[in-house]
């Protein structure tokens, strides 16, 4: 049997899943691991020179080959990129576990990522896409999530301590 991570975060860029999977991991004393990181690490570039030099299609072909692997080894916290669910194997795989949302609305957006350039899907006007992104994705992160958390003005411990509620875990 393989190993089963114990906790999956899901949400838009910038929402803070690494934050609060870090922070989480702590709390229930496990590992965390990063499907964004795991990408950059095997392809020797970061996420958005895979959307330049490949394209989107070519990207999400390799994220969905390190969301199954990564499901399939860890058993911590475990963070997905905000496009991950947009692939319907990966939300079959996702089917049954403890996924948690992590939301939070454009504003808020905003305030902490800048919209900026290093985010290949909102290179020109940030707001609009951004909105258009959630649009198209937000049903399907309520459709796989156990747990939904706002992260509109609260504090990474906060949400932290939200989703573990939510959940009903305990800490180690």
């Amino acid at each position: 049997m393989s190993a089963v991570p114990l906790v999956v975060l899901v949400g838009p860029m910038g929402v803070g899943k690494s934050t609060v999977g870090q922070l989480l991991a702590e709390r229930l004393g496990v590992g965390y691991r990063d499907t964004d990181e795991d990408i950059v690490a095997e392809q020797g570039r970061t996420i958005a020179e895979i959307f330049v030099d490949e394209g989107e299609p070519a990207f999400r072909a390799i994220e969905k080959r390190a969301v199954r692997k990564a499901l399939a080894d860890h058993d911590g916290v475990l963070a997905l990129g905000g496009g991950a669910i947009l692939d319907e194997d990966t939300r079959a795989l996702l089917a049954g576990q403890r996924v948690v949302y992590l939301s939070m609305d454009v504003e808020e957006a905003v305030k902490r990522t800048g919209l900026n350039a290093a985010r290949p899907l909102l290179a020109v006007n940030p707001r609009k896409q951004w909105r258009e992104l959630m649009e198209a994705r937000r049903h399907l992160y309520e459709q796989i999530a156990t747990a939904v958390v706002s992260t509109d003005g609260r504090t990474p411990e906060e949400v932290t301590q939200v989703a573990l509620d939510a959940l009903e875990l305990k800490e180690a």
